[in-house]
């Protein structure tokens, strides 16, 4: 069946489409599938990057981990292979350039729907129309960042970890935000999953420097609804009468013990329910159910979706169409089902994908790798409507043809780590490796929508490092205030609470001599608490 036959379907969206069901749950019962599912071949199990992690209860030290200042969510949507930017916000302010190199392909300047005076959109993005009107979505255009790497693999990894063209990092950027919230994960696991990864299952995005995994991760919105309704991924009760039956049941027992959320995802889907009509794909799918998990109470605060077809070398208009209408019908779909339960001011989505297209068009009816290109923001918070970056400047290509970039793409992440999650600046710093400025005009404040300046939270820039026979906690207050520094062991008690004063502003340091802490060899986290926030560093402590 070709791909555009499907699309004139509506689904509500706590249904899935039946039509597949018989050849996915084949295709779910593979021995490739099982095999993948219990984590023992491939990354895109549900296990916590391969281990079996229970969910504990959350003593005093973990809750101090999971108090996170807002309850505010992040959807990233991955439009994997590479979105082309020029198709899909059409640069109307320079027709002539644009209609010349896409003879083709252009989108005829008739068919566009102007957002605004600078902005028109390609026609299978009119359901974001409301959105627009409403204040709710921002384009960012231009984006990219220095010596744009061209490798679907390479250029995916780059975006995830946050790094540059010219260094390999192996963590992600949220990876290392949820690693600097739950140092000890493993042995402490919050109530729920901290992150829901649905596709992109080699992606590096919730991965921290050791490549463990914090997001729950599957390969198909199918597995994950399952355990949603159900608790469990597979049946153990309708299996043969014998030896290969009670084989296959203790396989399949000892698989649904290792998903350590199930139960609390299934909760939230029982509490929630859709209440809008979404495409009946894979995107439609995966943004209904995540919807109806936020209603439903679920507690994580990232997640990312992925729809993939970008990778447009050929015959790119029919398809690229229909990936917009995607994207424009169920974002539209997902914020309609979150403002009816009540959410949608404290969700933002936005788009990513790994690099644009190049400007001309190619001689399959296509285009191929290119730079810089736009994202798209949604979400009541992002306090209005906009386009940011600049137009696009058809006029002034690279050396080698391709459109140069305005916005580092880690200005924004900087800014929804700052803005939107209300990670501490210092360590949104730390986390990006390397100090980027914010962008103001995206609108996102921490402390409520309604302000008109951006106010910082106090920051606190903790490290903690032995010195001799001392331990020396450095660390930086924004305001003068009592401290309290604690050691805690790798299970969260308190081994020790050796200090405790009141410093000034500005840049500290407070020595503990080794004699005075009760410690043997181990890993500890070293605490300090002031103004009512708890900050936190791992550190080893070994005897030479």
């Amino acid at each position: 069946m070709s791909l555009h036959h499907t699309h004139g379907s509506g689904r509500k969206g706590d249904r899935l489409a039946h039509g597949r069901a018989h050849s996915e749950d084949h295709g779910l019962h593979s021995r490739r599938g099982f095999l993948r599912n219990l984590g023992l071949i491939g990354g895109g199990g549900l296990l916590l990057n391969k281990v079996p992690v229970q969910a504990m209860q959350a003593n005093a030290w973990t809750h101090a981990l999971t108090n996170a200042d807002s309850d505010r969510v992040l959807v990233i949507i991955r439009l994997k292979g590479g979105n082309d930017g020029l198709n899909t916000f059409i640069p109307v302010h320079d027709f002539g350039t644009y209609q010349s190199i896409r003879p083709d392909i252009h989108i005829p300047i008739a068919e566009t729907i102007d957002f605004s005076s600078s902005l028109a959109v390609h026609p299978q993005l009119s359901a974001l129309q409301g959105l627009w009107n409403d204040g709710a979505m921002k384009v960012v255009q231009n984006v990219g960042y220095p010596e744009q790497n061209l490798s679907h693999f390479r250029g995916s990894d780059i975006w995830a970890s946050s790094s540059a063209a010219d260094e390999v990092v192996a963590s992600g950027w949220l990876g290392r935000m949820l690693d600097n919230q739950y140092p000890d994960f493993l042995i402490n696991p919050p109530e729920f999953p901290p992150a829901i990864q649905i596709g992109g299952a080699s992606n590096l995005l919730f991965n921290n420097d050791d490549g463990f995994n914090y997001a729950m991760s599957t390969e198909n919105p199918q597995q994950l609804y399952q355990i949603a309704q159900s608790g469990q991924l597979y049946d153990v009760e309708n299996l043969p009468d014998c030896a290969y039956g009670e084989q296959v049941e203790y396989l399949r027992a000892v698989a649904n013990t290792t998903f350590a959320y199930s139960a609390i995802i299934a909760e939230a889907y029982d509490n929630g329910l859709n209440s809008s009509d979404y495409m009946n794909n894979r995107l439609g799918d995966q943004l209904a159910l995540v919807a109806r998990l936020i209603r439903g109470g679920l507690s994580t605060r990232l997640y990312m979706v992925e729809l993939d077809g970008f990778d447009t070398h050929a015959n790119q208009p029919d398809l690229h169409a229909y990936l917009l209408q995607s994207i424009a019908e169920n974002v539209n779909a997902f914020f309609s089902d979150l403002s009816a339960g009540g959410d949608e001011q404290r969700v933002m989505a936005m788009t990513i994908s790994e690099f644009g297209r190049r400007p001309e068009q190619n001689g399959s009816m296509g285009t191929d790798h290119g730079a810089a290109a736009p994202i798209m923001m949604f979400g009541p918070g992002l306090n209005g409507n906009g386009l940011l970056g600049g137009l696009v400047d058809l006029g002034s290509p690279d050396n080698v043809g391709n459109l140069v970039y305005q916005v580092d793409y880690r200005a924004i992440y900087a800014t929804i780590l700052d803005y939107w999650l209300c990670v501490d600046g210092m360590l949104v710093d730390e986390l990006l490796g390397s100090v980027h400025e914010r962008m103001e005009g995206l609108g996102l404040f921490c402390t409520s929508t309604s302000t008109t300046q951006i106010g910082r939270i106090d920051q606190v820039k903790l490290v903690s490092y032995l010195s001799g026979s001392d331990l020396a906690i450095d660390f930086e207050l924004e305001r003068a205030g009592e401290v309290t520094i604690r050691l805690h062991d790798i299970v969260g008690r308190v081994v020790s609470s050796p200090y405790q004063g009141r410093h000034l502003t500005g840049e500290q340091t407070v020595r503990l001599p080794l004699s005075s802490i009760n410690w043997t060899d181990g890993v500890y986290v070293v605490s300090l608490e002031t103004g009512g926030r708890v900050y936190s560093r791992q550190v080893g402590l070994f005897r030479r």
